[in-house]
């Protein structure tokens, strides 16, 4: 949930979308994004649209409190269905990111899964997932959240090391986060997922084997693995501007991924997105892969993004505003763009590329297919695959998965 949203035309007061974007809309999953954006602290690398208690008071603050936020939620979800009309579609996925969503209560995170469920009803296979700080549950609050319909869980990993979590900021301890998947596990829960982050300054290879070795000894089915990005207007930005902290370079990020996908495939894990592995097929996130292939999802919250039949739109960042915006009456919409058939089809090259079954060589012009020739002469892309008319990228391909699909896209 990035902190800068992009310009677009404006969303209409009540939300409505055009006819089109509705349009067969039954033969497309559909999921639902719950943003919440409230954190105990800001780590020193995170640019998402996220707010601290201090950085919330002021004439907005009584709207924008944590207290009442999960009635705002479940107002947008009643918006929702009014602008979706009769689309009868249950939702197939739910994700409740953050921010921190478990600095809410466990009941209210429960209450606003139960307007979902009345509003639209839940797919009966529906996977239902929520992020989580380690240090902000409990075996108790985990059982709520199972027995309130919750079955997948994130949890925030990082870090095996007290000093690599140091530098990205974190508060959590090392081994309450693989504490924290045991807990999972004992209230019910039958996908778990810890989140890594490799690449930090002051890291080491050894570093990176321990926190990986210590994820999968936890036994989640689900592990994701993401290379530091340094944002600009960040905390972690400015140390490095400022010589406190070196800056980690793209070979250590590549010979970080060939670690990380060494270890996790000797422990049964499988790739299925460039970041992400998973056990079985049943532990891929289903969510994910709604955006991946750009199915529909309709994004609550403070700057979250939705998707529907080719229309995009976000929502005003400020959890004030946002409240306001509810209060009156209206979409919470803060600009849209209607995407053509092209950005589609550009779209769906960038992100299924990056998925273990790749892109149909039909969706590629024939620049981007060119392109695709050659990559299959460097080994970037698999040769049995390509004869079967999709472009996969091998091991060494997902290394330079960036500048590949820019080739392609032409």
């Amino acid at each position: 949930m990035p902190s800068v949203l992009p310009d677009g035309e404006p969303v209409p007061f009540d939300g409505a979308l055009p006819a089109h974007a509705l349009a067969d809309a039954a033969a497309r999953p559909l999921g639902f994004y719950l943003h919440v954006p409230y954190c105990a602290t800001r780590c020193g690398y995170c640019d998402f649209n996220t707010y601290t208690a201090s950085e919330l008071r002021g004439p907005e603050g009584a709207l924008a409190s944590r207290d009442n936020y999960a009635d705002h939620l479940i107002e947008e979800i009643r918006l929702a269905r009014k602008v979706l009309g009769d689309d009868p579609r249950a939702v197939r996925t739910v994700f409740v990111g953050g921010g921190t969503p478990t600095l809410l209560p466990a009941a209210d995170l429960v209450r606003v899964l139960g307007a979902l469920r009345a509003e639209f009803g839940l797919a009966p296979d529906a996977e239902v997932t929520t992020e989580a700080n380690p240090e902000s549950v409990d075996p108790a609050y985990l059982t709520e959240l199972r027995e309130g319909g919750f079955n997948r869980i994130s949890f925030g990993m990082q870090s095996a090391r007290q000093h690599v979590l140091k530098v990205l900021d974190r508060t959590h301890t090392p081994g309450r986060p693989e504490a924290c998947v045991a807990e999972a596990r004992a209230a019910g829960f039958e996908h778990v997922n810890l989140d890594l982050i490799y690449g930090t300054p002051g890291e080491s290879d050894d570093d990176w084997r321990a926190s990986l070795e210590a994820a999968i000894g936890a036994g989640p089915d689900h592990v994701s693995a993401y290379a530091l990005i340094v944002e600009e207007g960040t905390q972690l930005a400015r140390r490095i501007r400022r010589g406190e902290v070196p800056m980690t370079d793209d070979d250590v990020h590549a010979d970080r991924y060939l670690i990380a996908d060494s270890l996790l495939a000797e422990a049964g894990f499988s790739w299925y997105e460039v970041s992400n592995w998973a056990t079985t097929d049943a532990a891929r996130c289903l969510h994910n892969e709604l955006y991946w292939r750009g199915a529909d999802w309709w994004g609550a919250g403070p700057g979250a993004h939705s998707h529907v039949g080719g229309v995009r739109w976000w929502n005003v960042k400020h959890p004030g505003a946002y409240a306001q915006a509810l209060v009156a009456g209206g979409s919470p919409g803060a600009g849209r763009e209607l995407l053509s058939s092209e950005d589609r089809r550009v779209e769906r090259v960038l992100l299924e590329l990056r998925l273990r079954e790749g892109v149909p060589l039909s969706l590629l012009r024939p620049e981007g297919l060119a392109a695709s020739r050659g990559f299959l002469a460097e080994g970037l892309l698999d040769p049995v695959q390509y004869e079967e008319d999709r472009a996969v990228l091998t091991l060494r391909g997902r290394l330079l998965a960036d500048g590949v699909v820019r080739d392609l896209v032409d």
